[in-house]
């Protein structure tokens, strides 16, 4: 009789670590992060994590979840960048961030200096005194290419020739710019092409 109990308690718990397995697997295929789903970008599934996740069955269109990753974005303060005597230093030291969340793509480090350069700030951010001259007319970010070293280089558009207009302003432009790019773990330093791009 011993042996039957015995044997029924043992048969018990192996039931109930089988059940908990079970509700761990489904708690992990339905409530899993994005290193093991699909998002969808530009009309299509993209695929993040496990090779042996399945595809979503229903359409890659408005009501598919996307993943968010969340970037900063960093304009400028005067009030952080005076001297004593409350003279404007235009230097890094009043570059702001804000933080924004963008989809989780292949290129957010170009998807987020392209979010820059829209220059949307909030009235609460304005509030705090943080100002952008972005967006300027015309200008837009045509690449972003990171080689092995580190170095990422932009490649802009400025048909109309808005990111010049004196040292001051030029250089807090680069800075916002150089700011944001920089935020990426991968990136060592940042350079703009062409050349003359964010120049006096």
């Amino acid at each position: 009789m011993n042996m039957k109990i015995k044997f029924s308690k043992i048969l018990t718990v192996v039931s109930a670590l089988i059940i908990l397995a079970g509700f761990a697997l489904c708690v992990r295929i339905f409530l899993g992060g994005p290193e093991d789903s699909w998002i969808c970008s530009n009309g299509e599934w993209v695929k993040h994590g496990a090779p042996d996740t399945p595809k979503p069955t229903e359409p890659c269109g408005d009501k598919a979840a996307t993943a968010m990753t969340e970037v900063k974005l960093f304009y400028y303060n005067p009030g952080l960048d005076e001297d004593a005597s409350g003279n404007i230093l235009c230097s890094r030291q009043g570059i702001a961030p804000v933080t924004r969340e963008i989809p989780a793509t292949a290129t957010p480090i170009k998807d987020t200096v392209s979010l820059l350069l829209k220059g949307e700030l909030t009235d609460t951010e304005r509030a705090d005194g943080i100002e952008t001259e972005f967006p300027l007319e015309g200008l837009a970010l045509k690449d972003a290419s990171l080689d092995d070293d580190g170095v990422l280089t932009l490649t802009f558009d400025d048909p109309n020739n808005k990111t010049s207009g004196g040292a001051c302003r030029a250089g807090i432009l680069w800075f916002e710019v150089e700011a944001t790019a920089e935020q990426f773990a991968e990136v060592r330093n940042a350079r703009f092409l062409p050349e003359d791009i964010f120049q006096p």
